[in-house]
């Protein structure tokens, strides 16, 4: 198919995991707007998460041990240390989630700075290195659990997505069936969860898991909160993720490439780093901030971000 035949249909080509496919040009990026470079110079950026209560964008430096803040006016320092965070978000009270690699935990930093243990072990062995989080409006969290993190053999028999109750302290896995879980996402209603499984690793300890393909797969879940059957799976993989109001899923492979609620490619966005994840954040919270390797951009939106349903921030 020539190019002027493209652009007569409104559409363009974008290549994604050795495939061209075929997406609508019309951006959802706000007009006018580019990625830009917000701070750099760092080791590996994960876990963007926006702070409402101090207009800060707070993020994982994880070679480094440390958490790092940014703010528009002020740039770049150090929020605390840390042991090796990854994934961040903000529970329903707007306290700060990390999944912990070194530690192989999942922590809270409480209002005077204290840290909180949530969990650390499961049936009396060690997590792997929790990766990702995502809460509930029932205050639920929900994390993915893969070895990266690791120096040596897991404890666990897989690599697990887990449902923490911090209320109670009970933790159960919800899926068991993925090589590597990675980045995860509520749906705006949260009758959907989307979960990215980075593809087999020899680091999992059934050979069977070693040459599972990266995809990203989108379950139901009930009103009570429990997960339910497969709707679809997109056949691509995926680091961190987030959500907009909308719907819309922003994943991280190569670019940050966009899909509608029900997995249809929307657009894929060029940064001059591979990111590792997004979040939004911003006074409209039309402003998605993209970790990748040694950076932190940033690029405005059309259509702003989710938050957790439930949210008191």
């Amino acid at each position: 198919m020539t190019k002027q035949i493209l652009a007569a249909l409104g559409l363009a080509m974008v290549l994604i995991a050795g495939s061209v496919r075929a997406v609508e040009t019309e951006s959802l990026i706000a007009s006018g707007e580019k990625v830009r470079k917000l701070a750099g110079d760092l080791k590996f950026t994960e876990g963007p998460v926006w702070i409402p209560a101090t207009k800060t964008l707070v993020f994982s430096d994880i070679p480094n041990s440390k958490l790092m803040q940014w703010r528009e006016g002020e740039g770049l320092s150090v929020f605390r240390p840390s042991e090796q965070s990854n994934g961040n978000i903000l529970d329903l009270q707007g306290r700060l989630i990390s999944c912990q690699h070194a530690a192989r935990n999942l922590v809270r930093t409480e209002a005077d700075g204290s840290i909180t243990v949530l969990a650390d072990e499961f049936d009396g062995k060690r997590l792997n290195s929790p990766n990702d989080v995502a809460v509930r409006s029932d205050g639920t969290l929900w994390f993915t659990d893969p070895p990266w993190g690791l120096t040596g053999p897991g404890e666990l028999p897989g690599h697990w997505v887990f449902k923490l109750d911090p209320a109670t302290g009970k933790i159960e896995p919800v899926v068991k069936d993925l090589a590597m879980p990675n980045g995860i996402n509520f749906s705006p209603d949260e009758s959907r969860i989307y979960i990215a499984d980075t593809g087999g690793h020899p680091k999992h300890p059934d050979p069977a898991f070693h040459k599972l393909p990266g995809t990203i797969t989108c379950y139901e879940v009930s009103k009570d909160g429990t997960l339910g059957k497969r709707l679809f799976q997109i056949e691509q993989g995926s680091d961190g993720m987030t959500v907009d109001v909308k719907g819309n899923l922003y994943t991280t492979h190569g670019g940050v490439i966009i899909y509608n609620a029900d997995g249809k490619l929307l657009e894929k966005i060029e940064v001059p780093e591979g990111p590792a994840n997004v979040t939004f954040g911003g006074d409209d919270y039309t402003t998605l901030f993209i970790t990748a390797k040694t950076s932190l951009y940033s690029v405005k939106m059309k259509i702003p971000g989710a938050k957790p349903v439930g949210a008191n921030w």
